[in-house]
């Protein structure tokens, strides 16, 4: 623990130095004239999946505020990582973005001993945009109505129940091996290459459990395909609102999220860090933004920069002990 809490204290204050990396004069002359022409969003992956879709929202939105054109660019591959270091590397000027995500912010950092960026230095945070609980749904074939039924069952019968995953390290995999953890029970991992093969396999019975993003739950849940038992955020969601949480049921503290923000190149002027983060707070309750993120059962959140960069502090050093306590490796 206390391993972790320097950890923890390490990264929260890397996070507020970036924040400060810039004179406050060059600050207020860099950012009186800002924008004066187009910005660009780096997606750290491919076009078409959840990320791109909510940034590129966001993008048309930040257009309309700032009065200047934003172009979204996806650069995916390595889980997120080539992405993201295009945008450490970028010219601290505000006119680069990034989407800050989940893996290449928390997760890779443990994963990945020789990233090219080094996250509390290289990247400045911004905004944290949403957090995307997951849910916990078993086959239809399960003789288990409820997360004590399961727990009970895989106690029973150590590492014989199978739990899917869209790959080694991802949101899906870290839940499980968390819930493993907490719960005190074995249970055998079963990495996909996708969250879509994972999920077949668990409508067609071949998987007895998933951890899954709610938008991509969803269609299975409301046809009957599988059995929601439990969502791992703090409160319930309002798109599975008789589904209780995994704190509810007895794994207290029990929170998991696939999240996302924006970040920017360390050394961004703090006056232009400021402006986007307020741009982005108004956003966030345009009618269009939040019903977009409700309806697939996202949270908006919104904040400063300094929660932010504080909030991907205490994620990167929770996954860092789920991960040391696997002893997940990628191959």
């Amino acid at each position: 623990m206390k391993k972790m809490s320097r950890l923890l204290h390490v990264l929260t204050a890397g996070f507020l130095a970036a924040l400060t990396l810039v004179p406050v004069t060059a600050q207020a002359q860099t950012a009186e004239n800002w924008p004066s022409k187009g910005l660009t969003l780096i997606v750290p992956y491919a076009p078409g999946g959840f990320s791109d879709t909510r940034m590129r929202l966001l993008a048309r939105k930040l257009s309309e505020k700032l009065g200047q054109p934003v172009v979204v660019e996806n650069k995916g591959g390595a889980g997120g990582v080539i992405g993201t270091a295009i945008v450490a590397k970028a010219a601290a000027d505000g006119y680069t973005l990034g989407s800050g995500n989940l893996a290449p912010l928390a997760v890779n950092p443990s994963l990945m001993p020789k990233l090219p960026y080094n996250v509390a230095r290289d990247l400045a945070p911004v905004i944290l945009i949403e957090n995307s609980p997951l849910v916990l749904s078993v086959s239809n074939n399960m003789p288990v109505k409820t997360l004590g039924d399961l727990i009970a069952l895989a106690k029973k019968e150590p590492g014989k129940l199978t739990f899917g995953s869209s790959g080694v390290g991802g949101a899906h995999h870290l839940s499980g091996e968390m819930f493993r953890d907490s719960a005190k029970i074995e249970i055998t991992h079963v990495p996909y290459k996708g969250g879509s093969p994972a999920a077949t396999d668990l409508m067609a019975g071949h998987l007895n459990m998933m951890f899954e993003m709610g938008y991509a739950a969803l269609p299975a849940i409301q046809g009957g395909r599988v059995r929601p038992i439990a969502v791992t955020s703090a409160k319930r969601i309002s798109v599975l609102p008789e589904v209780p949480t995994m704190s509810e049921l007895g794994i207290k503290g029990f929170e998991s999220y696939n999240w996302q923000g924006i970040i920017v190149p360390a050394g961004t002027p703090t006056a232009i860090i400021t402006k986007l983060n307020q741009a982005f707070n108004e956003i966030l309750k345009d009618p269009d933004v939040a019903k977009a993120i409700s309806s697939v059962g996202s949270q908006a959140v919104g904040g400063t920069p300094e929660a932010f960069g504080a909030f991907i502090a205490s994620e990167t050093a929770k996954w860092a002990k789920v991960i040391q306590s696997a002893d997940i490796k990628l191959n």
